[in-house]
């Protein structure tokens, strides 16, 4: 079977996007556990990561399978903005 070369760099974006939000989803959790500086950090850097790659996936792909990704950053957000509200 032949693939075309853009709906497979699509689907590797979207891949991407889903990884990168879980390992955010990961982060968060551990920032929300144990609110430490540097936990709270490595959460932001990878909440700009995970945007990233869902904005990349955004942009590239013109099926769906991104809104998925996109759900879950919108929740981490909120969870990463009400865990640094909460420190102030």
């Amino acid at each position: 079977m032949k693939h075309d070369h853009s709906s497979l760099q699509s689907s590797t974006l979207v891949a991407q996007a889903s990884s990168s939000v879980k390992k955010l989803h990961h982060a968060v959790t551990q920032a929300v556990s144990q609110p430490t500086a540097e936990l709270v950090q490595q959460a932001q850097n990878r909440l700009i990561h995970a945007e990233n790659a869902v904005m990349a996936a955004q942009q590239q792909t013109t099926f769906g399978g991104v809104e998925f990704a996109e759900e879950i950053l919108s929740e981490e957000k909120e969870r990463l903005a009400s865990l640094n509200v909460s420190q102030k």
